[in-house]
């Protein structure tokens, strides 16, 4: 029940009636005013907000109420309704004179607190004359400033209530609607901010905004007793861009719905307008007493992925040391997400101050600020939002190598093989752990390693047991399920399944998930373990188990490979369902003579075999080992269908070198081509997922993917496509340009942004 309805609910008893009417009854009672009157009965009742400051406005409501029904008689209304007009000059503020292009050089810059007759009367002023939205009135407890100057007035301020309910606000505080109602008043909302149009100078909003929040603080402290926390404001990006926001760290957490505070009715007749947050105190879901990993609520996966704006949330705010750099890397990700597969250059199409922009943030001096995990932050946050969604959460682990040999004089690659010819082949291997949901939508990146490996020295002669396990290649995965681990505290809801490869089937990453069991393993096995108290090692042992059920299997396509220096030839292989076997055990791994002094591992482990494999194929078969606990068929199979989403990773890698062509970027350093790469690993991950919801969601509008002009584009090509489809060509084909553009290209698994446009370029849909 909310606080109006108890304040109505304690009013409309007999005893509170007859309070009021003896109250009015009474000759030596006076109350001159309604306001009066609800201050006697606030106090009687204990009408109180969590300050102990009384609710007149829930009393006034409350007894006018009483009064229609026929209870009592009120006195008149001081102020008539529509309330007296403000005060104002008699002429207009005089404009300002000399401002300087620089704020540096403004002179006497400072904020006046209007407490005065006068001073409302200027700010009044200014508000009506040059504030789209007038000069109020303002809601609730609020200041009022001047920005003065030596040149003259600038322009003001107007703090005052936040909004009651703010749905993209409130998930990013983390709060419930009790914590909501106790602690709202501690949110000051910045209702009117102006700078006089004849000003123009570089800098001088995001200066007034941090020189503003300075002030608001002690002010609201003096007047109201109190210190607020929080300072939200709404930007209509009709009129203007939010740089200003964003340059003095302002946070963007989301849009309104359209409705203004007095909508009862939902009629959108308002401005959808950007919501940003500026928190007084870094601690203050700590003071709320909120959980730890609350705020940034759950999203949908496909939420932020609308054309217009997705790139704003996904790489907003990175903190690169300069606020110019972070919206810089916003206008670099939107444009290159047109044409992820080509140069810079060729995507700024002439724009040579955009790619002189590009270029001073790839080739930036400062490594620390602006690395590849900086760049990801924002996402990674957002990653994490789509992942509180989620009942259950796949973290898959992998890694891929990233060629560059061709960049013979770029400085900091490592060796990532040798050819047939024992010639070394130079470049990065990127080691990520990407988040996908049970249903298979990606949902993000969470962590990404790009690192130049380097060959094992000469004078080394250490076996590969007594080299400690942080100077391996194999910590990688040790670090990526620490990471999940960590995650794992911020949403208790969500189950976390850190899925790996062969590669990841190695005693030490076992070993850490049993001291932190927060997150579960599932692993496909490599090894051939002995085991506990069994005369037979790991496959033989589960191979005599029982049959338990059978499961249909989608195996994906395989190209061929010819035989490398490291690794085996591999045979062409097509798509097929495969009629999989499927047996469990519960066992114990010995561990290995170089840990005996470590206690057996306790696991589960599933064995999957086709059972009529396609002749002159070689049958699947999977020996899956897994913390999850396995008590039947049906949790089996459940594991068997997560680890067949491990593909995810590897399309996501397919989309990122062929549709992104990270293997084509050309710089002189390994940190630049990290940076890149930090851009197309988000980009590559947004083309993926559009595709897959293209398929998977296809009554998803296409509004939230594309913007109008697209829409337009794909509703004019789609009667292109269904003419080609009605008079097709000579040979009864797409044209070879047609299939391009349609992403058909024979051996694509992943998918392209074009297969997406074909998906929902339908009448059904747009």
């Amino acid at each position: 029940m909310n606080v109006q309805n108890q304040i109505k609910r304690a009013l409309s008893k007999p005893e509170a009636i007859e309070y009021v009417r003896r109250l009015l009854e009474e000759e030596e009672e006076e109350f001159f005013t309604r306001t009066e009157l609800a201050e006697v009965v606030c106090e009687e009742f204990g009408f109180q907000d969590p300050r102990g400051q009384n609710q007149l406005g829930g009393c006034l409501k409350g007894l006018r109420e009483l009064e229609a029904k026929g209870w009592f008689q009120l006195p008149g209304p001081q102020i008539q309704k529509g309330g007296p007009s403000p005060r104002r000059l008699s002429n207009s503020v005089e404009e300002p004179e000399g401002v300087p292009a620089e704020v540096g050089n403004v002179g006497g810059l400072e904020l006046i607190l209007v407490e005065q007759e006068s001073q409302m009367r200027i700010w009044n002023e200014l508000m009506i004359g040059e504030h789209p939205q007038g000069a109020g009135p303002l809601v609730g407890r609020q200041v009022r400033y001047l920005i003065g100057s030596a040149h003259g007035w600038l322009g003001g301020f107007g703090f005052a209530a936040p909004a009651l309910q703010l749905a993209d606000r409130d998930r990013w505080i983390g709060w419930d609607s009790e914590q909501r109602r106790a602690h709202l008043h501690g949110v000051v909302c910045l209702s009117r901010f102006l700078i006089r149009p004849s000003v123009e100078c570089r800098n001088l909003a995001s200066r007034l905004l941090s020189m503003s929040l300075q002030h608001v603080v002690e002010d609201f402290q003096r007047r109201y007793h109190y210190r607020p926390w929080l300072v939200e404001s709404f930007l209509d990006t009709s009129r203007f861009s939010g740089a200003s926001y964003r340059a003095a760290n302002w946070i963007l957490v989301g849009q309104t719905k359209g409705r203004g505070r007095q909508d009862r009715f939902s009629k959108r007749e308002e401005t959808i307008k950007d919501i940003y947050v500026y928190p007084l105190e870094k601690d203050f879901r700590t003071r709320l007493g909120l959980a730890a990993g609350a705020g940034l609520g759950p999203l949908g996966p496909a939420d932020g992925l609308d054309g217009k704006n997705w790139a704003k949330q996904e790489f907003g705010g990175a903190p690169l040391g300069d606020a110019r750099l972070s919206e810089r890397l916003v206008d670099i990700a939107q444009s290159k997400a047109e044409k992820p597969g080509r140069a810079f250059t060729g995507v700024a199409k002439g724009d040579w101050p955009a790619v002189k922009a590009f270029y001073r943030l790839i080739d930036h001096p400062d490594e620390e600020a602006v690395s590849m995990p900086h760049i990801l932050q924002p996402h990674r946050e957002r990653t994490v939002q789509r992942m509180k969604a989620q009942r259950t959460v796949l973290c898959i682990q992998d890694g891929s190598d990233l060629d560059y040999s061709s960049l013979a004089q770029c400085k900091g690659l490592g060796v990532i093989g040798t050819n047939q010819t024992n010639a070394q082949s130079r470049g990065l291997h990127l080691h990520t752990t990407f988040a996908v949901a049970a249903n298979g939508l990606p949902l993000g990146v969470l962590r990404a390693q790009c690192v130049a490996p380097e060959l094992k020295s000469p004078d080394d002669h250490r076996p590969s047991w007594a080299v400690p396990i942080e100077e391996k290649e194999t910590f990688r995965w040790i670090e990526g399920m620490r990471d999940t681990m960590d995650l794992a505290a911020q949403m208790p809801q969500t189950r976390l399944i850190n899925v790996g490869d062969r590669e990841a089937d190695f005693f030490e990453l076992f070993d850490e998930q049993r001291r932190h069991r927060c997150v579960d393993l599932l692993v496909r096995a490599n090894h051939n373990r002995g085991l506990i108290d069994e005369p037979f090692k790991l496959f033989e042992a589960v191979r005599q188990a029982p049959l338990q059920t059978n499961v249909q299997v989608h195996v994906p396509h395989q190209s061929a490979r010819p035989k490398l220096s490291k690794k085996k030839a591999r045979p062409k292989r097509p798509s097929r369902q495969a009629n999989m076997e499927v047996r469990y055990q519960r066992i114990q791994l010995r561990p290995p003579k170089y840990h005996s002094d470590k206690d057996p591992i306790d696991i589960w482990v599933i064995h999957a075999v086709e059972s009529s494999p396609p002749s002159g194929t070689e049958a699947v078969e999977w020996f899956l080992l897994t913390t999850v606990n396995i008590t039947s068929s049906e949790d089996a199979v459940q594991c068997l269908r997560w680890y067949c989403l491990r593909w995810r990773i590897e399309d996501w890698h397919r989309v990122l070198k062929s549709g992104c062509a990270v293997e084509r970027i050309a710089h002189d350093t390994a940190e630049r081509i990290r940076r890149a790469i930090a851009i197309n690993l988000v980009i590559a991950w947004r083309i993926m997922l559009m595709t897959l919801l293209g398929r998977q969601t296809p009554e998803l509008p296409p509004e939230v993917l594309f913007s109008d002009i697209e829409l337009q584009v794909l509703c004019a090509y789609s009667k292109k496509t269904l003419e080609t489809a009605v008079n097709p060509g000579r040979h009864g084909a797409p044209r070879r340009a047609d299939r391009r553009i349609l992403g058909t290209r024979q051996g694509s698994s992943a998918g392209s942004p074009v297969d997406v446009a074909r998906l929902f370029a339908t009448p059904t849909h747009v």
